[in-house]
C-alpha cells in the first residue's frame, strides 16, 4: 500500500480498492478549498452533487449547509445512518502541499477533508451493491465550533430521517496508519469554559502597598486551580483544569485594575463535571478575596462528553475485526480529552464513534496537519462492511 491503496490488502473492498483514485483526488480538492462552519457552500453543493449522481435521494439545507443522501434496497426495515463532517478552520496552513489552501487563514487542520470524500467513496460503492434497509449518509456541518450536530437534532434530523444506529469516525494523529480504535462508554470528553476577571485596585509599580495587585491574586488563582483534579476529583476518575491564557497590564511599573484569565475544564462523568464547576467557582472567589480582590466569572457548559453505546460499538469492532483481522484494532485505544460534537447524535440515537490511525502526522489543528490518504480506503471500506452486516 502506497500513499494511496493501490494493491489489495486484507479487508479492503475490492470495488473501494479500484475507485481509491479518484477519492484522494477529491479529497485534495477540498483541502484546497476549506469552509469554515455553517459557510460549507461549496462543499456541500459538491457532496449533493456527487451523491446524486450515484442515485441517492438528496436534502440540502439542513442546520443551513447540511446535506442528507437517502439510499433504500431491498425490503429490509433496518436503518443506518452514518457521518461526516465538512468544516474547516480558522488557521492559515503552513505546509508547502501542492494541494495546500486556496483560502488565507482557513485550512482543513482536523481532517474533515477526508471524512467527507471516505464518506463519499464508501457511497458511491454501497449503491453498487445489494443491502436491505434505508442507509441515510449526514454531511454535517460546524462541527468545528459545537453547533452542526445539535442544531441537526433540534431540527429534527433524526424525525425527517430515523435511524436504529449512527456511527461516525475520526482520524487520530500518533495511532499507527489505518489501525482502528473503539472505546466503550465515554469515549471522548465534556468541554467547558470558564473566563474569569480578577478585579484589584491598580496603582505604581514603586507603591504595591497603594494596591490591591490582581496580576498577584490572578498568579494564586492559577495555581490553587491546580489542586482540583489533584484533590477533589477521584483518581480513578479524568478530568482537566487548564488555564489558556492570562491577560492583564500593558507596562511594567504599572499594578492594573484587573487581569482576565480563561479556562477550559474537561470531563467525562456527569458528577464530575459538576464538581469541577463548583470548585472552580470556590477557588476562583475564595482566592481573589483572600488577596482583597474580586473574582468575576462566567462558567459556560460546552459539549457534553461522547458516550459510545456498547452494543453499536461491539458490533462496529466486530466488523473491523473479521474484515481486517486482529493486527488492525488498537488492543488498548483509550478515550481522548478532546471534545466532538457526534456526542449529540449518540445522546439521540444509538450509536458508536469511531478512530483510524492517521500515522505520525502532525496533531489536529496544527498548521502543519494533513489527512493521510493511506488511510481513506480501510475507512470507507469499513463503512462499506459495516453498513452491508447492518442492512440485512
Amino acid at each position: 500500500m502506497t500513499i494511496h491503496a493501490t494493491v489489495a490488502e486484507r479487508g479492503i473492498d475490492p470495488g473501494i480498492l479500484a475507485s481509491v483514485d479518484e477519492f484522494v483526488t477529491l479529497r485534495h480538492d477540498l483541502h484546497r478549498h476549506p469552509e469554515l462552519a455553517f459557510k460549507e457552500t461549496r462543499t456541500g453543493a459538491l457532496v449533493a452533487e456527487r451523491l446524486r449522481g450515484y442515485g441517492y435521494t438528496v436534502t440540502t439545507g439542513l442546520a443551513g449547509t447540511g446535506v442528507v443522501g437517502l439510499l433504500r434496497k431491498g425490503s429490509g426495515e433496518r436503518r443506518l445512518g452514518l457521518r461526516a463532517d465538512m468544516d474547516a478552520l480558522p488557521i492559515a496552513e503552513a505546509t508547502d502541499l501542492p494541494y495546500r489552501s486556496g483560502t488565507p487563514g482557513t485550512m482543513h487542520a482536523c481532517g474533515h477533508d477526508g471524512h467527507t470524500a471516505t464518506l463519499l467513496a464508501a457511497a458511491k460503492r454501497l449503491a453498487d451493491l445489494d443491502f436491505s434497509g434505508t442507509l441515510t449518509l449526514i454531511f454535517q456541518p460546524a462541527e468545528e465550533i459545537g453547533a452542526g450536530a445539535r442544531t441537526l437534532v433540534t431540527k429534527g434530523l433524526f424525525e425527517h430521517f430515523p435511524v436504529d444506529a449512527v456511527f461516525g469516525f475520526h482520524n487520530w494523529p500518533g495511532v499507527p496508519r489505518g489501525q482502528f480504535g473503539f472505546v466503550t462508554g465515554p469515549a471522548m470528553a465534556a468541554v467547558d469554559k470558564a473566563e474569569i476577571r480578577v478585579v484589584g485596585r491598580g496603582g505604581h509599580g514603586a507603591s504595591p502597598h497603594e494596591t490591591v495587585d490582581p496580576v498577584v491574586a490572578a498568579s494564586a488563582i492559577v495555581l490553587a486551580l491546580q489542586s482540583i483534579v489533584a484533590r477533589n476529583v477521584d483518581p480513578r476518575e479524568a478530568a482537566v483544569v487548564s488555564v489558556g491564557a492570562i491577560h492583564g497590564g500593558e507596562a511594567s511599573n504599572v499594578i492594573p485594575d484587573s487581569v482576565d484569565l480563561s479556562l477550559t475544564i474537561r470531563s467525562f462523568d456527569p458528577a464530575v463535571r459538576d464538581r469541577l464547576e463548583e470548585r472552580v467557582t470556590a477557588i476562583t472567589r475564595g482566592v481573589a478575596e483572600s488577596y482583597g480582590a474580586r473574582a468575576e466569572l462566567r462558567y459556560r457548559r460546552g459539549l457534553p462528553a461522547l458516550v459510545n453505546h456498547a452494543a453499536e460499538t461491539r458490533f462496529a469492532r466486530d466488523v473491523a475485526l473479521d474484515a481486517f483481522g486482529p493486527g488492525r484494532l488498537e488492543a488498548d485505544f483509550k478515550p481522548r480529552m478532546a471534545s466532538e460534537d457526534f456526542a449529540y447524535l449518540l445522546e439521540a440515537r444509538p450509536g458508536s464513534y469511531l478512530f483510524v490511525g492517521n500515522g505520525d502526522s502532525a496533531p489536529l489543528h496544527s498548521p502543519q496537519y494533513d489527512f493521510d490518504d493511506a488511510i481513506l480506503a480501510p475507512a470507507a471500506s469499513l463503512w462499506v462492511r459495516l453498513a452491508r452486516a447492518f442492512l440485512v
